[in-house]
């Protein structure tokens, strides 16, 4: 996946904004929270993901916990074709909604996400 391409798929998810930040990094933010990052200091492309996720990308090599931010779930991937577009695409998705999920109920009334699946 190019990085334009991956910036058009953070930033058509619903309420997404994206920032340059830290050298330069894409920072792409839901509610004023980060769900993934790209370009800048970052090798690669990074996102929050589900626990199930974050073991299996490690597990299978595509991904490693990203610096900084593993503790909270997230995975850096190894390359930026570690995976095929689609599956970026729905992993992006997923963090997303990861983050959605956690905003307070008045934070996703306003961006007009409503309450969480």
């Amino acid at each position: 996946m190019t990085p334009k391409t991956f910036e058009a798929r953070c930033l058509r998810l619903p309420a997404a904004t994206k920032v340059v930040q830290w050298e330069g990094t894409s920072v792409f933010k839901v509610g004023g929270k980060m769900f993934a990052l790209s370009g800048g200091f970052t090798a690669s492309y990074m996102f929050k993901a589900s626990d199930m996720a974050y073991g299996m990308l490690i597990e299978h090599g595509v991904a490693r916990p990203a610096p900084y931010l593993a503790r909270a779930k997230w995975v850096q991937l190894v390359g930026n074709n570690a995976l095929p577009d689609a599956e970026i695409t729905g992993y992006l998705a997923q963090a997303h909604a990861l983050i959605v999920a956690k905003l307070p109920r008045k934070i996703r009334k306003e961006l007009g996400l409503g309450p969480p699946a």
